[in-house]
């Protein structure tokens, strides 16, 4: 049930000091320009001015509002259709989707993705980072360089109600003295949990129990982990730039500050310099100045189109729209990369769902009273119990062309969220979410014109492969292997559609007519070794032939990680602020 998002009665901390208007900066200049507020953005802020000597200037092209978002069950409000916290963007036709074109949602609110995601918390595994250690060079980015960094990050709580979750996780890969809420589900559904434990049980060569999904190796059912503390939501802005560091005379931060792209470029000895940026708030143009650094945090979708805006890229493609080439980089804006999703679901002989809730007005507004009242019940998570990561069978047929493209034998190519809902009532159903995790399609951003405020064309290349949608069948394979345990046989009545009947053709036809993004994009201004031919970043994340300009996000990564990108994300960040400081401590 979706309901206006102006009408929640919202409680929860508010930012004590945010700047709305450009003339109310005591400066335009800073040691530090930060752009983008997201995920990666407010971790530099924060971690940055932690030295009362630095000081940084945070720009954001959305809003504070952050009131809408704190309420874990109603995300549907935020990601249904057009609105003034999204950047609204649709992907290219895609060839892998029927040639459809789909929406692709960012959020353009202070906090970013982590403020309208589906709050999953997952790592990926020790195979992701040490390939990433690998390909650059630098073993910081292996597991057990960047694991302390998860750990910085992260700020274990328990969950809301309090329920004994001893046996639901391992509290020796959490750590507690982080700054963003970890957190296991706070409302339980103790019928579909069973059968899911039971599976378990039943068919543990196949499907086995995995204590904790977020030591490095995830294969297998583990309880679901989320971005969650106090039953509420825990974006960066909320935790990053919470009251404690929001009011640091050091740590600026201004809103509806949308950056066009850098400016004042100076070349010497063959090494491109910025002065700073150019930014539109309210129709006018400004210009932010940095001493040390420019750090470029605008996800992966900004960050390139920032870059090829200032004549830093393909210079052949630059040219085709009159920018001039600045610096010749021809990977800004390739190496796009997703996870591939579809879901499956099946009526089920259980009225233990979210079907009530979203489907009953009376229920709706009783179990929201009950979180406003005490951040309680099931509007403190998402309903989903339970994440599956798998491998695609030993005797499959899918690799015997092409390489595996899983980092190593222990990382999954499959992840399967395990929900309960997403039918109408009087029926009950459960929906399986299918995410295909070792994508070898590529996709790219790129500009549609010269003007820096128009939308670039988003391509995330979504199962353009043929290895891609076959690993996507395979999901399927393996959803309806575990409904096949004994344990729900009384317990489900049909799947709403039977795709264990389609032939391989059919089941084509509706992976690529019903898959969607998971919203993962990421590798847009990937990290390469220093004496690479390609990339964007070096393993310091100082963009290639430039001086003082830094990238920090989710587009550094330079393949994808088997998890869902925000803990990844908060990890680069955590490190990417170290490496400013050790460069200029």
């Amino acid at each position: 049930m979706l309901i206006p998002l102006l009408l929640l009665s919202l409680g929860g901390r508010s930012l004590a000091r945010l700047y709305e208007s450009v003339a109310d900066l005591p400066d335009l200049e800073y040691d530090f320009l930060v752009v983008g507020g997201g995920a990666a953005g407010n971790v530099v802020a924060n971690r940055l001015t932690e030295n009362p000597k630095f000081s940084v200037l945070l720009l954001e092209a959305g809003t504070s509002n952050l009131e809408i978002s704190i309420v874990p069950l109603l995300v549907e409000n935020l990601l249904s259709g057009p609105n003034q916290f999204e950047w609204n963007y649709s992907t290219t036709a895609q060839t892998g989707l029927d040639n459809r074109t789909i929406t692709y949602p960012r959020a353009r609110i202070l906090g970013g993705c982590t403020a309208h995601n589906g709050m999953v918390y997952t790592r990926g595994s020790a195979e992701d980072y040490d390939r990433w250690a690998s390909i650059t060079g630098d073993s910081g980015w292996s597991w057990d360089g960047v694991l302390p960094y998860f750990f910085k990050n992260e700020r274990w709580v328990p969950p809301a109600g309090n329920h004994d979750t001893r046996g639901q996780f391992n509290p020796a890969v959490h750590s507690t003295h982080g700054i963003n809420f970890v957190s296991l589900s706070g409302s339980r559904w103790p019928v579909f949990e069973n059968q899911v434990i039971q599976t378990t049980r039943e068919l543990p060569e196949e499907f086995p129990f995995n204590l904790d999904f977020n030591s490095g190796e995830p294969l297998g059912v583990g309880w679901f982990q989320s971005t969650i503390g106090g039953g509420e939501r825990s974006s960066s802005a909320r935790t990053y730039l919470g009251p404690e560091f929001i009011q640091r005379p050091n740590l600026h931060v201004l809103l509806d500050a949308q950056v066009s792209k850098l400016v004042g470029p100076k070349t010497k000895s063959g090494i491109v310099s910025f002065e700073g940026v150019e930014f539109k708030q309210g129709g006018t143009l400004f210009n932010a100045s940095a001493k040390n650094e420019i750090i470029l945090s605008a996800g992966p979708i900004g960050t390139p189109t920032i870059l090829m805006n200032s004549g830093i890229g393909d210079k052949h493609k630059l040219s085709a729209l009159d920018i001039p080439t600045v610096l010749d980089l021809p990977s800004v804006g390739q190496n796009a990369t997703d996870h591939p999703m579809i879901f499956a679901s099946w009526s089920v002989n259980s009225t233990q769902t979210i079907d009530n809730i979203q489907d009953n007005t009376t229920l709706f507004n009783e179990a929201f009273a009950e979180w406003n009242k005490s951040h309680t019940g099931p509007f403190t998570n998402v309903p989903v119990t339970h994440i599956l990561f798998t491998r695609v069978d030993a005797n499959s047929t899918v690799f015997e062309n092409v390489t595996d493209p899983a980092a190593g034998p222990e990382t999954p190519h499959i992840e399967i969220y395990l929900s309960t809902g997403n039918g109408p009532l009087p029926e009950h159903f459960i929906t399986f979410g299918l995410l295909m995790l070792t994508p070898t399609s590529r996709g790219s951003i790129t500009l549609a014109s010269n003007n820096p405020f128009d939308p670039p064309l988003v391509d995330p290349g979504l199962l353009a492969s043929p290895v891609d949608l076959a690993l996507s069948r395979e999901a399927v394979a393996k959803a309806y292997r575990f409904v096949q345990a004994p344990v729900w046989k009384d317990y489900i009545i049909a799947p709403t559609t039977d795709l264990g009947t389609l032939t391989t053709d059919e089941l084509d036809v509706f992976i690529q007519t019903t898959a969607s993004s998971s919203g993962h994009i990421v590798g847009t201004a990937a990290m390469s070794a220093r004496d690479a031919s390609y990339g964007v970043v070096n393993p310091d994340l100082l963009v290639k032939g430039a001086s003082g300009l830094r990238i920090i996000d989710a587009s550094i990564m330079p393949m994808i990680p088997t998890a869902h990108t925000q803990a990844g994300t908060y990890a680069i960040a955590e490190r990417g602020a170290d490496l400013v400081k050790g460069r200029w401590v």
